[in-house]
């Protein structure tokens, strides 16, 4: 199943080294973009949305169709796309953090979960790009219904995956739960190690 016309995607990352960037990374409706947004809040700095959403949410009102194999390395591409652009303009806005929702690490897990496979270029990208911190969301959240998610009883078993994942490939992590204030603080209190 690899292959898809690999070479026809650029999924390099580019950071500039002025800025701290952060993934969020977790199982599906575990608050991963509301975290982001009000670490954003927090800091008044900009975060990444997660292309994938953008992607097939406008797949989804076109067509009625889901995600299918073809689509995961214009997905990444997006996803990488969009990083960097906003890590440029982090480092020219003098912001010192940058939040994503989301990172191509994270697309593998799901690539590898739902098709036992993925994209060797996305595999490649998503070992060797770098983030300053992990954050992985727990499962403490309430499972919201939406045209895009599709497993509210599988989220314990995705986000052990991601630490086994995470794990596997020795990048640290740190898991974030409880409620939203609760959620900054710990990640607030996370930052000040790297200070």
């Amino acid at each position: 199943m690899n292959g898809n016309s690999a070479t026809a995607y650029s999924l390099m990352q580019h950071t500039p080294d002025t800025v701290f960037k952060v993934a969020i990374l977790g199982a599906e409706s575990t608050g991963k973009t509301t975290l982001c947004r009000d670490l954003a809040a927090h800091f008044e700095c900009p975060w990444v949305p997660e292309y994938m959403r953008i992607y097939l949410q406008e797949k989804w009102d076109k067509d009625g169709q889901t995600c299918t194999w073809e689509d995961l390395l214009p997905i990444a591409q997006g996803q990488i796309e969009l990083e960097n652009k906003l890590a440029l303009e982090s480092a020219q806005s003098e912001n010192k953090y940058l939040f994503c929702d989301t990172s191509l690490f994270e697309l593998m897990v799901y690539a590898n979960w739902y098709y036992s496979d993925c994209p060797t270029e996305l595999t490649q990208a998503a070992l060797t790009h770098h983030y300053d911190l992990i954050l992985l969301t727990k499962v403490d959240t309430p499972w919201v219904a939406d045209d895009l998610r599709d497993s509210p009883n599988a989220r314990d078993a995705i986000s052990t995956r991601f630490e086994e994942q995470l794990n596997h490939y020795n990048k640290a992590f740190q898991s974030i739960g409880g409620d939203r204030e609760q959620r900054v603080h710990q990640v607030v209190e996370c930052l000040k190690d790297f200070t």
